[in-house]
């Protein structure tokens, strides 16, 4: 018992070391513009699983894409029970927790800029379940993009015991 305490102990100490010695990515993060959000699909989308909500939500595979810098872009489609289709065109931070709207598309005005969006806490605010159930289920790696947009469609389409098989916090 004593020694996995002081190898645990060890484990600690060499992490906190390590972590002073890793610059701060977050402070140096700088957005690139969005790319304009591409056309709106409804077929093919990969269901997301969000709960406490009578709404269906898909992800347009296609749509997904991974910027200079860093942010997870995709259109995300959202069909009501009456069949409404509406859509946000979203990026995730992986490294901050946080979601941004570029553009939102509905029925009758098609895609709209999102003017003066504001990055938002993944966690802490509740109109964001979707954005956080999606960066669960494949769009994040830890405090990163899942590798390429294809690997973040074949996670997010993937049972969730099939997930991350590169080595993820969901294997």
């Amino acid at each position: 018992m004593f020694r996995s305490l002081l190898a645990l102990a060890w484990a600690g100490a060499a992490t906190c070391a390590l972590a002073q010695d890793i610059p701060n990515l977050a402070a140096d993060w700088k957005e690139v513009e969005a790319p304009p959000p591409p056309p709106l699909r409804t077929r093919g989308l990969i269901p997301v699983e969000v709960a406490s909500t009578s709404l269906r939500f898909g992800v347009d595979p296609a749509s997904i894409s991974i910027g200079a810098d860093r942010v997870v872009r995709y259109v995300l489609v959202a069909t009501s029970a009456s069949g409404t289709v509406n859509a946000m065109y979203e990026g995730l931070r992986c490294d901050g927790g946080q979601v941004k709207v570029f553009a939102r598309h509905n029925p009758s005005s098609g895609w709209v800029q999102s003017s003066g969006a504001d990055w938002k806490d993944l966690y802490s605010v509740p109109n964001t379940r979707h954005s956080l159930a999606i960066a669960r289920a494949g769009a994040c790696q830890n405090n990163a993009p899942n590798g390429s947009p294809a690997q973040i469609a074949a996670d997010l389409n993937a049972p969730v015991d099939r997930r991350f098989q590169r080595g993820g916090v969901n294997r």
